[in-house]
């Protein structure tokens, strides 16, 4: 794919989501994505009581604080400041953290045809590609957020950070 191509593609997107329908929809994916954390595709059960299903609901809280922050920047016209950068710095954490998952729940899909000759649900592989479908969507729409963040709030300025505070209030 040409670089403009890739231009022309990314144009697109970016006018069929705008900076809110990105936002609710990152939270309608990203609550979806915290119930099916707790499912296990090869018993078709829920597991409440695995610790390890919680890191994703936990890391998720970073995305909701970040999509709040973005969302309040953008309505009320303001400019980036030291917390937004902060946690948009915990954001890029947590997008290691997505993509690893999203590895995570493609090995799984593909781990199908070794489990051929044991009963597997018949949810396994609907399940499991909407699933994984709705992980490739997070990390669009968390680099979408990002864009827009970029793109109306602003760029962090380094230099010019401490020239917006007021020492007074």
């Amino acid at each position: 794919m040409s670089q403009s191509q890739k231009i022309t593609v990314m144009k697109s997107i970016f006018k069929i989501l705008s900076w809110k329908s990105t936002i609710y929809l990152s939270i309608a994916v990203l609550v979806l994505l915290i119930i099916f954390d707790f499912y296990g595709l090869y018993t078709n059960n829920f597991y409440l009581l695995k610790p390890d299903n919680y890191l994703f609901p936990v890391t998720t809280l970073i995305h909701f604080t970040f999509l709040y922050v973005l969302k309040f920047k953008i309505e009320e016209d303001e400019l980036t400041d030291p917390l937004m950068r902060n946690i948009e710095y915990m954001l890029y954490g947590a997008f290691l953290i997505y993509v690893f998952k999203t590895s995570e729940i493609l090995s799984t899909l593909t781990s199908y045809s070794e489990f051929v000759n044991y009963v597997v649900p018949a949810t396994f592989l609907p399940l499991g590609i909407s699933i994984f479908v709705l992980h490739l969507l997070l990390l669009v729409l968390t680099i979408l957020a990002i864009h827009y963040r970029k793109e109306m709030v602003g760029e962090y300025k380094f230099d010019d950070m401490n020239q917006h505070v007021d020492t007074w209030e």
